[in-house]
């Protein structure tokens, strides 16, 4: 057999493979045309298809009907063009050995490629990092919320309005069935497709960047993908902005890798159905006017602009066999999605689930006292656990309660104020995420609030493209902004959003702080406070506004070019003082304690609060934000006349050491335990928290039967009253067979003796026997009103052998609401002690 007839049957044997793999075509049909090997017309065909495999089929036609001859200067120029490929599939007969050998050499690089992957990406430096400073990646990733849907105009608001257990419950509604892992982002869908290209939408410090690096490190390690792709390569479009000159796919690739353009060239040659190219960032794409003109771009060692080879890669005209996962803000996945080789799958990024935020806690503080205090705190504050499911201010959070544990600071000088957080978290995306956009931060900021301001005032929370384009100059680039397409009839609606209902109520509060206009300003705040309350939607806009007059937060903000107005401060200030000087404060003006606590300054808070003689907060109970705010401005005063409010279980414990500073207190706990009424008696006596004033706590339990319906099944009454030198409590009974009501004197220091859970105990069980054998043991008992609904012989009995075991009780009260049963009197009568019937 000749030489051309060798070559013929190579080319014929791996025609399949040089389809889907030779890069080099238009060189080799230029050397074919210029050998006279290749006529005019199916050249033009060769030159005008599409991709690099149509031109190959249009070719193969060419060499068909030339036969051997022109199929062995195929060869020659293959071997000429296309080295690498050439010596992997190997000359006439020694190409099963030169495969294996070849193959063998990629898989070592391959490999140390992964090794170095896995000592670079192990680590990750974060914003307040010093130099050579760094955490471990295992120590800050936790796998956040993905979605794979669109969510309709509906659920966006339901998402954006709701906060605490609610904004929770609204996650979880949303991941039922929905949610993905990284694992199976590529997985086929419902109709068995795979997709070749993942879009990875997500918000401004919604973790896209450490989703990324925890593939590739999961990919390197050999936990991820395994077997389903040999390479994956990460490009930052960051970076890529910054190459200059025109660049292949192959040296932007080497570029962002240790590995050389000619390994990676051999890689992609070999298996290009396994390679998986992750792009982070497509928004920061310095995208050109004619991204869509790349139709000629369609070989790996082809040099063009790097933005033009990268969105060759995008639509699929290099390396079209290979997958894309590509990362984006909101604001840029409408023009990623034009430009996305399919099939396509979109994924969003919703941020941390509720277990989430407590697994990066537990994470970062590495003790699980310290993680547990943490998120404790942390989940009182309903505004900062919504929050937290964005993971840059998880960790904005964490980082900061970190320093306070590390200087010992304690929970009663509270939390940093909300307003702090938001600021460090706008601080951080202006530094790290708003690179070239063409406004000065100040105006930047001040078009954000204006937009805020808009929506707050028309009740909008998702607003319209028109509006957002006329205030923000570039609203794709800005990284406070949601963008979202949804379905109108049969047209898309696009619409903006802030990340949350409280970042625009942020915005709104800054955008008045910092107006320049002295009159305007005045006007606008005054109307403001005034509608506050009629309007409740205002409420947090206030509070944020008192926030940012903090000094530290004025600080913050000063280096970022943004100045408070002094008479602001001093109009807000005069305004709070007048409105609570003696008064009443009420549930509705609860917002007067955020507005403090916001501000965290101490000397004003405390003026603030010294004016302020009772707190009535009855018929409503507190949120733990609420409640944390008001027990930092209880720091600040010497008493109140009279505090009442509705408690849960949780509360009782943190509200107790403050509770003395009340000279009246009505506290109605819902469902406490045995152990917590037992806990709050013991606390009293301790002298944790009743002085020497009179003091009134009243407690009450009530319990819902979902079996029958009833409300209440068991209530049970309970108050404290000091006396000189005692305490006298009264335990009032609602559904006891025997009694109303028994109220017990003690000497002050004996009450800490008694087991006052096994008491309530009994009650619930309703045992009268068990009850009044119980209290037989009360042998310091001064004392003893008792309220029965009759004087039954066994009450008369117990009543008596009372009086014969506490010698100490020199009182003893019967009362009877219905008659007096005979026998009854005549036991009482015969009594020594003589009780009071």
């Amino acid at each position: 057999m000749d030489q051309d007839s060798e070559r013929a049957r190579f080319v014929d044997a791996h025609w399949a493979k040089l389809v889907q793999r030779v890069q080099m075509v238009m060189p080799i049909a230029d050397e074919l045309r210029s050998g006279g090997m290749l006529k005019y017309e199916p050249y033009c065909k060769i030159r005008a298809a599409d991709t690099n495999q149509e031109k190959m089929r249009e070719l193969y036609e060419v060499l068909h009907s030339g036969g051997d001859k022109v199929k062995s200067a195929f060869y020659s120029r293959l071997e000429k063009h296309e080295p690498s490929l050439f010596r992997d599939l190997g000359s006439t007969g020694h190409h099963t050995h030169s495969e294996k050998t070849h193959s063998s050499e990629i898989s070592s690089v391959i490999h140390k490629y992964m090794k170095q992957i896995c000592s670079e990406y192990q680590y990750v430096t974060e914003y307040n990092s010093l130099p050579g400073e760094h955490v471990l990646l295992s120590e800050r990733f936790t796998q956040p919320l993905i979605l794979r849907k669109h969510r309709d105009r509906k659920e966006r608001e339901e998402e954006i309005c709701s906060s605490g257990e609610s904004f929770q419950q609204v996650l979880s509604s949303r991941s039922s069935g929905d949610s993905v892992h990284l694992s199976s982002l590529f997985d086929p869908d419902d109709h068995g497709i795979s997709p070749s290209s993942v879009i990875l939408q997500g918000n401004s410090g919604n973790g896209k960047s450490f989703t990324v690096q925890k593939i590739m490190m999961d990919w390197a390690s050999g936990d991820l993908y395994k077997g389903q792709f040999d390479i994956v390569f990460h490009l930052k479009c960051k970076e890529i902005n910054r190459i200059h000159g025109e660049k292949s796919l192959v040296e932007i690739l080497s570029c962002s890798c240790s590995l050389s353009s000619h390994e990676i060239s051999q890689i992609l040659q070999q298996s290009p159905e396994k390679v998986l190219v992750v792009i982070d960032g497509f928004d920061e794409l310095k995208l050109t006017q004619d991204i869509n003109d790349t139709s000629a771009h369609t070989d790996l060692l082809q040099k063009a602009p790097p933005v033009d080879t990268l969105c060759a890669l995008l639509r699929g005209r290099i390396l079209p066999e290979s997958f894309l996962l590509v990362s984006s803000r909101s604001t840029a996945t409408d023009t990623l999605s034009n430009l996305l080789k399919g099939p396509q799958r979109f994924t969003e990024i919703v941020g941390f689930s509720e277990k989430g935020v407590e697994e990066y806690f537990q994470k970062f503080f590495q003790n699980e006292k310290l993680s547990r205090e943490a998120y404790t705190s942390v989940k009182e504050n309903e505004t900062l656990i919504t929050a937290c499911s964005i993971p840059v201010v998880c960790w904005i959070i964490c980082t900061t309660i970190q320093e306070r544990f590390k200087y010992g600071a304690n929970k009663t000088s509270g939390l940093e104020t909300t307003t702090s957080i938001y600021v460090d978290f706008v601080c951080t995306l202006l530094e790290h995420h708003c690179q070239g956009l063409s406004q000065s931060v100040p105006t930047l900021l001040r078009s954000l609030g204006q937009l805020a301001e808009r929506g707050m005032q028309e009740q909008q929370v998702l607003l319209d493209e028109k509006s957002v384009n006329e205030t923000i100059s570039d609203p794709a680039g800005n990284p406070f902004l949601c963008k979202f397409l949804f379905k109108r009839r049969i047209h898309q609606e696009t619409m903006f959003s802030f990340m949350h209902l409280s970042f625009q109520e942020f915005f709104t509060a800054l955008y008045y702080v910092l107006l320049d206009e002295e009159e305007p300003l005045m006007k606008l705040i005054r109307s403001l406070l005034m509608d506050s309350f009629s309007k409740p939607r205002f409420a947090a806009v206030v509070q944020f506004a008192f926030g940012l007059l903090n000094k530290d937060v004025r600080l913050t903000l000063e280096k970022h070019g943004l100045l408070n107005r002094p008479k602001t401060q001093a109009h807000l200030k005069e305004w709070i003082l007048e409105m609570v000087k003696g008064c009443s404060l009420s549930f509705e003006a609860v917002c007067f304690v955020h507005c403090l606590y916001e501000l965290h300054e101490e000397d004003f808070v405390k003026e603030a609060m010294e004016s302020l003689e009772r707190i009535y907060l009855d018929g409503e109970l507190l949120s733990r934000t609420d409640f944390c705010a008001l027990l930092y401005c209880s720091q600040f005063c010497q008493s109140f006349e009279r505090i009442s409010l509705f408690l849960t279980s949780e509360d009782l414990s943190v509200i107790l050491p403050e509770l003395h500073k009340f000279k009246k207190a009505s506290l109605i706990i819902i469902d406490p335990s045995d152990s917590d009424l037992g806990e709050l008696i013991y606390a009293l006596a301790r002298g944790q928290t009743l002085s020497s004033q009179s003091v009134r706590v009243s407690i009450c339990q009530m319990k819902y039967d979902e079996i029958d319906g009833n409300y209440p099944v068991d209530s049970l009454a309970l108050s404290i009253n000091e006396e000189p030198s005692s305490i006298c409590i009264e335990i009032r009974l609602l559904h006891h067979p025997d009694l109303e009501s028994f109220s017990l004197t003690f000497p002050h220091s004996e009450i800490i003796n008694i087991d006052w859970t096994r008491l309530f105990q009994i009650i619930h069980q309703r045992d009268s026997e068990a009850l009044l054998s119980f209290l037989y043991s009360f042998s310091n008992l001064k004392k003893m009103v008792m309220s029965v609904r009759c004087l039954t012989e066994m009450l008369s009995v117990w009543a008596l052998q009372m009086t014969q075991n506490c010698p100490s009780l020199t009182e003893l009260t019967v009362n009877a609401d219905d008659f007096l049963e005979e026998e009854g009197i005549k036991i009482l009568q015969s009594s020594n002690t003589r009780p009071t019937l």
